[in-house]
């Protein structure tokens, strides 16, 4: 089984001649052509979309989930600290009013 990659102009405009897979002196169960309109190549899977592994986004995600979990400690940290906060203004807010000096009854 074999598939043509037909020529395409790459990102900078260059045409790339059409080629057959398997290549030679390559991989010889890559017998798919893949890729997009401008990157083609020879692959192993007919729905692979990228050249290249994908054990990159597997750090991608673990830098993620860190740093979500990051901001959400820090977001509720805040959240207590207002809610502290608040607490402390309310409580330490004198219960009975000030006299201001000023009679308000009628003489």
């Amino acid at each position: 089984m074999s598939a043509e990659c037909s020529s395409y102009l790459n990102a900078d405009k260059v045409l790339v001649s059409g080629f057959s897979c398997p290549r030679t002196g390559g991989d010889a169960r890559a017998v798919y052509c893949c890729g997009f309109q401008d990157v083609k190549y020879c692959c192993d899977d007919p729905h692979s979309f990228f050249p290249y592994e994908h054990s990159y986004m597997w750090w991608l995600s673990v830098g993620a989930l860190v740093g979500l979990s990051i901001a959400a400690v820090v977001l509720f940290a805040f959240i207590i600290t207002v809610c502290v906060l608040c607490y402390l203004f309310i409580s330490t807010k004198p219960h009975s009013k000030l006299d201001s000096g000023l009679s308000l009854q009628m003489a």
